[in-house]
């Protein structure tokens, strides 16, 4: 790491532990369900057998514990998404913010409690890479998520078969799609777990993804109602928030659960998604 890239490390943690120290005295805030936006999202995948159809997904992403983001708020979350009873939990990575070791105990404690009906998976973000991959992973395996940071993983029914692929950061250049499109079988739809939106561009062209799930960009944090967010930056800028269509592909920017360095939101609740897959 650079000197200058050092100090800012350095001084961002010395700031998240100081607005952690005055909201602790102003007394921790409780978990408030009403904080929180359930998004519900129907999307058309191509050649998806019936078995399939109706596959609830329920993503989550950036976390950021240890921001705004309490144990208590992730705890809380974790219980939102079990109670959709998704077959499947997506989390399109930042699971902390720039203090790993202060949170890692209660990231692995709540994220532990997760209770799809087949699987969690995963990929991670740059805020993941800056505080350490491997120890990211080792809680992910901790709590049987499976990391598919350039990988596939195949779900099967009776004979069909249904892929969920992952890239790594795209901003810090850990994306393999080459890799991706090497495991991934010619048989059967696949969709794309990447953290950042802007990422479509790219896989979309592939021709092989019906829907590409990302975060990141916390949704700007600040939204004008008609107009949208003007908060835009690398690997935001075309994809903010919310659905879009990029040629033959859905993407869809979760606007996230955290918040970075500033820790309020106008106009721009956390969200939990819940995606419905339909056979067409």
């Amino acid at each position: 790491m650079k000197d200058k890239d050092l100090k800012n490390a350095r001084f961002r943690r010395k700031m998240q532990r100081g607005m952690t120290s005055w909201r602790n005295k102003l007394g921790k805030p409780e978990f408030n369900v009403k904080d929180f936006q359930l998004e519900k999202v129907e999307v058309d995948i191509p050649g998806l057998d019936q078995v399939f159809d109706n596959y609830r997904i329920v993503n989550i992403s950036d976390i950021h514990l240890g921001q705004w983001i309490t144990p208590k708020h992730l705890e809380g979350v974790i219980g939102l998404v079990n109670d959709l009873k998704p077959d499947m939990v997506a989390i399109t990575g930042d699971f902390v913010s720039y203090i790993l070791d202060d949170v890692a105990e209660d990231l692995e404690s709540s994220l532990k409690k997760l209770e799809p009906k087949d699987v969690s998976l995963a990929v991670l973000g740059n805020h993941d890479h800056w505080l350490g991959a491997e120890k990211i992973r080792k809680i992910l395996r901790d709590c049987n998520i499976i990391d598919i940071s350039n990988d596939v993983y195949t779900l099967k029914r009776e004979e069909s078969q249904f892929h969920i692929a992952g890239v790594d950061s795209v901003m810090l250049e850990k994306h393999r799609l080459d890799v991706v499109m090497g495991k991934l079988p010619e048989e059967g739809p696949a969709i794309l777990l990447a953290h950042e939106p802007d990422f479509a561009d790219v896989s979309s062209i592939t021709g092989r993804f019906s829907l590409q799930i990302s975060g990141h960009s916390h949704g700007g944090q600040f939204v004008i109602p008609g107009l949208g967010t003007f908060i835009r930056g690398p690997h935001f800028y075309k994809y903010p928030h919310g659905e879009y269509k990029v040629g033959n592909m859905v993407q869809y920017t979760s606007r996230g659960l955290g918040t970075n360095i500033f820790w309020f939101r106008i106009n721009c609740d956390p969200e939990i998604t819940l995606f419905t897959l339909k056979s067409v």
